[in-house]
């Protein structure tokens, strides 16, 4: 593990937070239709720009074994983004960030169904303590609960599915094709939809659609150099920062409130996250040193 790589992990998370306050700040005033477009414009065009320099060039990035599949996978991600911007939204950030982190338990869980992933007792273990701090965040028989806390799980559950389509996708697939094919397709579709909501937008609000668009191409950047040089167990576990980011932002900008259940709720969905990354990463190791598929007891 080198220093850089976890400095520019670190570096792509507190980006990727400040996107996320610039999309709370926004969502409420514009349409999740509008602010996925502009930034699917921006992506977009990074990524023509990133496979144009890249070697081999746009062949080497557009040739895909399963197109039906990268479509799919990029509907996934313009759905979860639409989605997690409705969520800032109605729920707001903190508390959609705590659900949020929910993300890698609920990969596991469906990993078993879809693509035919085996998962041990102590992961199946994390997956149940970890939904149960779900279930603690949203407090269903609280007095505060209404049915808009459902939008962030159907969020966390959107973007597992983009990650395990995503994982499929990279069995036949480079890396670079799954960005390409990302970056295009989300501009495509949002380019379908996107101009029937299109606002007048004042001078400064088009400052903050700039900057959201910065953050995006900047975080990612980061990001892709970050999984270069560090594993991508580091990367995974400092994501989980973007909680504690997404709570000071939330609290100290958009004085939003935290409680018992958000706080005891998250605690226990990032702890069990991470343990299920890296009980993930600990077995692939052991199955890479070895000539065969490892089948464990307790996997």
């Amino acid at each position: 593990m080198k220093l850089s790589g976890v400095a520019l992990a670190f570096g792509a998370v507190s980006i990727f937070a400040v996107q996320d306050a610039i999309t709370r700040h926004l969502g409420p005033l514009y349409s999740p239709f509008f602010i996925a477009m502009v930034r699917f414009w921006a992506f977009g065009l990074f990524v023509i720009i990133l496979a144009s320099r890249a070697p081999g060039g746009f062949k080497a990035a557009t040739v895909t074994h399963h197109p039906v599949l990268q479509i799919w996978r990029s509907f996934l991600l313009v759905a979860q983004i639409l989605i997690s911007i409705l969520s800032f939204a109605l729920v707001g950030l903190a508390q959609s960030q705590a659900i949020f982190m929910a993300a890698p338990l609920v990969v596991a869980l469906l990993s078993v169904p879809l693509l035919g992933e085996r998962v041990g007792w102590r992961r199946w273990l994390a997956i149940v303590v970890g939904l149960f701090g779900v279930l603690v965040i949203i407090d269903p028989l609280g007095e505060q609960f209404s049915l808009a806390m459902l939008v962030p799980v159907g969020c966390c559950f959107t973007f597992a599915l983009y990650s395990l389509y995503t994982r499929l996708a990279g069995r036949y697939d480079a890396p670079e094709v799954s960005l390409f094919y990302t970056g295009v397709v989300g501009m495509v579709l949002t380019s379908l939809i996107g101009p029937f909501f299109w606002e007048d937008v004042p001078l400064a609000d088009w400052g903050w659609l700039v900057a959201l668009c910065f953050t995006g191409i900047s975080g990612h950047y980061l990001l892709i150099r970050a999984l270069a040089v560090t594993e991508a167990v580091t990367v995974q576990t400092i994501t989980y920062m973007q909680l504690v980011y997404g709570s000071l932002f939330g609290v100290l900008v958009f004085k939003e409130q935290l409680n018992v259940h958000m706080i005891a709720g998250g605690l226990t969905v990032v702890g069990a996250g991470a343990f299920t990354i890296w009980r993930e990463h600990a077995l692939k190791k052991r199955e890479g040193a070895s000539s065969t598929e490892a089948s464990l007891a307790g996997r």
